[in-house]
């Protein structure tokens, strides 16, 4: 009878201090870690594909598409860290040590964080490409685009590190036994994350792409009424393009804030919804969304279609394959 006790911990040869490991039929774990290993495989190649199109062909290095290419990064981090830790916190024991914990829930926040970010600077980047359009070459280039995804990253690490640093000054520290992975945040640092995270980002985004949405309806009733008219022009030809891209990315937006929410007010009332399965539940969301934004991008990017089809085909190894007409 003691050495199937035995068995059933997480360190055998720890009885005293050792987790047990989680309860649950094999044939439950079998379906569970096979649809986890597909989703993690899935957002992993995805994004990779993502990250090689824009990194690759020169045509893709726009503003826009550099905040899409951070955004890829963010996500493809999800399917190598977040997810990975996530499957070894809920459904098996954490053996890879506290400081490891530690480090683990640290990157999560710092990935999160730096999604919110993009999510904000896609915002600014389709407001000042719709409401100020004539500036946007000016206002919006590839280097400040690039310096602003850096002090994204930047301010997300930094940002992360506050909450963390009692948890990396002492790893383990609010583990109850040994093989357990427990990142804490007390009750005041959860409500300046929460709102410093979530909702002065998300409030913001909302305002920014609610201008979008009532700019690029007057520009669509004009558009209808040059073309009415006769004079399509190549400026029109421009403003459906951006038009089009704004809808894209606000249906990106919109997937983020609809993955995000239920995570955030969980965290909201964390004491009232314990239950392990809703966080499961909640966590899964947070982290599908890093799956669906390649998904999205393949749906309404025809570059994006065409770019995978160079990369399977192995075409970009070719010389000169960087400077392909993608577009």
């Amino acid at each position: 009878m003691e050495v199937q006790d035995r068995a059933e911990l997480c360190f055998p040869h720890l009885p005293n201090i050792s987790c047990r490991r989680p309860l649950s039929s094999g044939f439950e774990t079998v379906i569970l870690n096979i649809l986890l290993f597909s989703f993690t495989v899935l957002t992993i190649a995805l994004n990779l594909l993502v990250v090689i199109s824009v990194s690759h062909f020169r045509q893709l290095h726009t503003p826009t598409n550099i905040l899409l290419l951070s955004l890829a990064v963010s996500d493809f981090l999800v399917g190598i860290v977040v997810v990975p830790g996530a499957i070894a916190t809920q459904i098996s024991c954490w053996l890879v040590g506290d400081v490891l914990c530690s480090l683990c829930s640290y990157i999560c926040n710092i990935i999160i964080s730096s999604s919110v970010g993009d999510m904000v600077l896609i915002s600014v980047d389709r407001y000042v490409a719709i409401c100020d359009p004539l500036h946007y070459t000016t206002k919006i280039t590839v280097r400040r685009v690039k310096l602003c995804v850096c002090l994204c990253w930047l301010f997300s690490a930094l940002f992360s590190i506050i909450f963390a640093k009692n948890d990396l000054a002492h790893p383990g520290k609010y583990n109850s036994c040994h093989g357990e992975c427990i990142f804490f945040t007390d009750d005041i640092s959860g409500v300046v994350d929460l709102v410093l995270s979530f909702i002065i980002p998300v409030t913001l985004i909302i305002i920014l792409y609610m201008r979008v949405f009532v700019v690029a309806v007057s520009q669509a009733r004009a558009m209808r009424s040059h073309v009415t008219a006769g004079t399509l022009q190549v400026s029109l030809i421009s403003k459906k393009s951006e038009l089009k891209a704004a809808r894209t990315l606000g249906i990106i937006v919109v997937v983020f804030l609809v993955c995000c929410f239920p995570y955030y007010c969980a965290s909201l009332v964390a004491d009232k919804f314990s239950n392990t399965l809703y966080e499961s539940f909640v966590l899964s969301l947070l982290h599908f969304n890093s799956c669906l934004n390649p998904v999205i991008y393949a749906l309404f990017y025809p570059w994006f279609r065409k770019s995978i089809k160079f990369i399977v085909t192995l075409q970009i190894l070719q010389s000169g394959s960087s400077d392909v007409n993608i577009l």
